[in-house]
């Protein structure tokens, strides 16, 4: 393989393309419910193509800002930047390269279907998408503002199906469901770090409130969040029936589940399996609701 060949390899493993799932789910729930049942193939095809492009260039952004702080973690010691496997060059060229095609993805809505919404959006995105990565240098909410990141994803797939969809409470429920879910079990990943981020001087709700402080606001979030599920089932016509109902009870189990994983210092099994069953479970369901 060339040296460029291995250096994408490299970043391609860091920025983890399986984690995708954790978002997905929710823009595709939101293009349903902005076109009222199926929407344009065209349109699905759009979302997708543009998850895809704001999540490689979120990841990117937090590998590049990061490296310097990766590279004194030994948990994180191993990755590309810090290991001298990639270069910040490949790095921000990558980056500015998939930004452009995030614009043209969403510029595409306004060429195909007169919806330019998106397009007028995509610096605020793509600005948000790269600093969320700094907030663990000011604020001990850095966790919420990674759940904003990945919240955008319902209200950017609304608007770009049917701004109007915006003017209704239902996607600002469930963004506020994904910001909240997001959030805390990213706290609890983060009790994997909480002696590094003290000596770092980062913050952290783990470094800031210990380990039991943390796990607590973890549970309040994760609760709040269940609450807005439950109002979006009572409130919207849409989701308003046996599966989203079904699918709001199951991840209530599951995320018992994650805390009692949690509890047991299980970071892997209740940051990647439980959460990534989350989001495709509540995606299937709400989907299957909005069809029926």
């Amino acid at each position: 393989m060339t040296p460029l060949s291995d250096k994408l390899i490299a970043m391609g493993r860091d920025i983890k393309l399986s984690h995708s799932i954790f978002a997905l789910p929710f823009a595709l729930l939101a293009t349903f419910i902005a076109a009222g049942g199926v929407p344009h193939w065209g349109q699905l095809a759009l979302i997708v193509v543009c998850m895809f492009f704001a999540r490689t260039f979120a990841m990117l952004a937090n590998r590049y800002v990061d490296r310097r702080i990766d590279a004194d973690n030994p948990r994180t010691a191993g990755r590309a930047l810090p290991a001298g496997r990639g270069t910040s060059g490949s790095v921000i060229t990558a980056m500015a390269a998939t930004a452009v095609a995030l614009a043209l993805g969403a510029a595409a809505f306004g060429w195909a279907y007169g919806n330019w919404w998106p397009v007028i959006f995509s610096p605020l995105v793509i600005v948000w998408l790269f600093s969320y990565g700094l907030t663990k240098r000011y604020t001990a909410l850095c966790h919420f503002f990674l759940g904003a990141a990945l919240a955008m994803s319902p209200l950017a797939a609304g608007l770009a199906i049917e701004p109007g969809v915006l003017s209704q409470p239902v996607l600002w429920l469930l963004a506020g469901f994904v910001m909240l879910w997001v959030g805390g079990f990213d706290i609890i990943y983060a009790l994997q770090d909480v002696d590094f981020d003290r000596e770092a001087g980062l913050h952290s709700i783990p470094a800031k409130l210990g380990r039991r402080g943390a796990l607590w606001v973890s549970k309040a979030a994760h609760l709040v969040g269940l609450a807005l599920l439950v109002v979006i089932y009572r409130t919207d016509a849409q989701l308003h029936g046996f599966y989203f109902l079904l699918g709001i009870l199951i991840v209530a189990v599951l995320l018992v589940g994650e805390h009692r994983a949690a509890d047991r210092d299980r970071f892997s099994m209740a940051f990647f399996t439980l959460n990534g069953f989350i989001a495709v479970l509540l995606g299937v369901l709400g989907i299957a609701q909005v069809l029926i």
